[in-house]
């Protein structure tokens, strides 16, 4: 007698429990054995590690989660079907216009549209009211698998020819995906979930614009619709301020109210820094430069033109070249590069004489000014610039200091950014990509001594497979500012690379030439970005210590005028930034303008206070004002300018 033997199928769930189906399981069915619930609150299932339709069908053993809402890939689901039921609200509203490509993106979603009348601000909302009427019918999501040759026949009849395109550019025989709701179907590789409701009403369209098709300029203009789209309400009207914030505290807009900067077409890419934005800067690298010094960094300078061998020789040449400016000399024989980052000159410098280990570690630091041919289409006020400055540094050490190197660093890291403002943080740990310099097992030391320094130093992070850089893995500092948005900042990067190609060496203890580690760090990154950075996270209003104008000494009447300079001068003596205001203006003409412009402190004087000997001192934002006598004025005033590095006023190169 034969017995038949059914293998059963073994789901693990995230806690690590396993069910076993003594059948193929949809997602769905996994749910609602889990909990009805869970099967009502579903939008996907993850299948080792992909988000697939709730009706996938499990035929293996596998592991498994359920995503809800709460989920971290909740919104991509959530985001691609309010892309679908946009373009059905549209082609509903507006029959003839043809649909092309609609992804989910970073805060949303878009769908582009070829359309002959333009779409206007009347539109959008007609078109969000009818996603909502779609959304509250709750309509059920198909997936359908068609022939291919059909697919392009059924669209090429419907006029969507951009449609036919795209179905045709799949290889002949392939299957086509498509989901339908209701009356309307898409070409779509998903995935979605089981009905429109699940998109919710936490979403808004947002604007048009303009998108060539495929991305060509060659090819006609599109229009794409913008939306954006979150879990709840609650977390748009969250989203929604923070856009309405962000515009109040664009640096571009603030850089040119509190005359701190400009950039013009004349100099793409380039900062124009006027005298108090430039007081700022000098303010930030003296700070950086001070914690620097603190640290046992030794600071270099490095030469702007390079023979272009040298970064042939660094590998900097074929995987950056593009982005580098070049300049011929010597009637053309020499071709020159602008340096777009600092390491390969750090080298040249570690290299110019014989190194010994005791010699290691050495931090070796420089405000390097770079270049780099970013296109123009992505420049954005200082934040993205052809010419900036990094406060780079790279640490040139044996294998084994790494660890304690990288603790050093991230304590140095985490404390700037504490002085700076900055109480939020995220460390992520970005691996080896797919182009990069070096052997397999030198990346896995590399890796394996950054991963061993952020469990030493206690630092919980995030593996980003793939983002390192070509010549070694990076850990990665994102900072959260005051509305919310995050920031890639500070980095360090192993690379063991770098010294073998430009035949860096030190005598070690046994008489023998080895190759040091390389760790490239930088705190800040490019000054000019993070100073944007601080514009918009302090909106203008900068703590007393880092304000381009720290005092305005103002006058209530001319009788006080000689007192007023007397007050002025004293304070410029002890190191503080001071502005005079003798103007034959009213004293809250005077308040409010130097509010305007985010001065920090006012110290008001009039007859009384010049008789008295002191002064009235007002808060930037407060209403009430406390009379100090001039030298407990002036005592406090250094006291509390003084920067976190432990300057004070009187430390200050101004």
């Amino acid at each position: 007698m034969v017995t038949s033997v059914t293998s059963n199928i073994a789901i693990t769930l995230p806690d690590g429990s396993v069910r076993e189906f003594d059948r193929p399981v949809t997602g769905l069915e996994i749910a609602q054995s889990i909990g009805s619930r869970l099967a009502k609150d579903a939008l996907a299932v993850k299948i080792d590690g992909t988000v697939k339709d709730l009706t996938t069908t499990v035929t293996t053993n596998a592991k498994i989660e359920i995503v809800t809402r709460n989920h971290a890939d909740a919104l991509e689901v959530i985001r691609h079907d309010a892309a679908h039921v946009l373009a059905d609200a549209v082609q509903k509203l507006y029959p003839g216009t043809q649909v092309t490509i609609g992804p989910s993106i970073a805060t949303g979603f878009y769908y582009d549209f070829a359309r002959d009348e333009p779409f206007t601000p009347e539109d959008l909302e007609k078109i969000e009211a009818k996603m909502r009427e779609i959304v509250g019918a709750d309509i059920p999501i198909v997936r359908e698998v068609w022939d291919r040759d059909e697919a392009v026949a059924y669209f090429k009849k419907l006029g969507e020819h951009y449609k036919a395109e795209l179905i045709e550019a799949i290889p002949q025989g392939e299957p086509v995906s498509i989901y339908r709701q209701g009356d309307w179907l898409d070409l779509c590789r998903g995935p979605h979930a089981m009905t429109t409701g699940k998109v919710g009403q936490g979403f808004k369209l947002m604007k048009v614009a303009g998108a060539y098709w495929r991305g060509d300029s060659r090819n006609p203009m599109l229009q794409r619709i913008y939306g954006t789209a979150w879990r709840d309400e609650k977390e748009l009207k969250a989203y929604l301020h923070q856009i309405e914030e962000a515009e109040k505290r664009d640096h571009r807009k603030l850089g040119k109210e509190l005359d701190l900067f400009h950039v013009q077409e004349e100099a793409v890419g380039s900062v124009f820094w006027h005298p108090k934005g430039w007081t700022l800067y000098q303010t930030l690298e003296t700070y950086i430069r001070t914690k620097l010094k603190a640290a046992g960094y030794v600071e270099v300078k490095t030469p702007q033109l390079i023979d272009s061998s040298l970064f042939k020789a660094s590998g900097h040449w074929d995987m950056y070249g593009d982005n580098m400016f070049k300049v011929e000399a010597d009637g053309g024989e020499k071709l020159l590069g602008i340096k777009p980052m600092n390491c390969p000159g750090h080298v040249q410098i570690f290299r110019h004489g014989l190194r010994s280990y005791r010699d290691l570690p050495i931090r070796m630091a420089e405000f390097g000014a770079c270049h780099r041919n970013e296109p123009s289409g992505a420049l954005h006020g200082i934040m993205r610039v052809r010419a900036f400055t990094q406060d780079d540094a790279h640490i040139f050490c044996t294998e084994d200091q790494v660890q304690s190197e990288a603790a050093e660093y991230f304590k140095l890291q985490l404390g700037v950014y504490k002085d700076l403002g900055f109480d939020k943080i995220s460390v992520k740990l970005a691996l080896r990509p797919d182009v990069r310099t070096g052997a397999d097992e030198l990346w896995d030391r590399a890796e394996g001594a950054l991963a061993q320094a952020l469990r030493d130093a206690g630092l919980e992070y995030e593996e980003l497979p793939g983002e390192g850089a070509f010549y070694g893995p990076k850990v990665e500092f994102h900072l959260t500012d005051a509305i919310g948005r995050t920031w890639q900042c500070g980095t360090l990067q192993y690379d063991p690379n770098l010294p073998e190609r430009l035949d860096a060496s030190y005598i070690g203890e046994d008489g023998a030439r080895h190759r040091p580690i390389m760790l490239h760090r930088a705190i800040l990154g490019s000054m000019e970005r993070f100073i944007g950075m601080l514009i918009e996270h302090y909106a203008g209003k900068f703590p007393l210590w880092l304000s381009p104008v720290q005092v305005t000494v103002a006058t209530i009447t001319s009788e006080a005028d000689g007192y007023a300079e007397e007050v002025a001068k004293l304070l410029k003596r002890k190191g503080l930034r001071v502005e005079l205001d003798t103007r034959n203006e009213k004293i809250n003409l005077k308040v409010r303008e130097h509010s305007l412009q985010k001065v920090p402190l006012m110290l008001v004087v009039g007859k009384r206070e010049a008789d008295e000997r002191t002064v009235a001192l007002r808060v930037l934002g407060g209403k009430d004002q406390e009379i100090l006598a001039l030298d407990a004025a002036v005592a406090k005033l250094v006291e509390e300018a003084r920067s976190p590095a432990g300057e004070t006023a009187t430390d200050s190169p101004f």
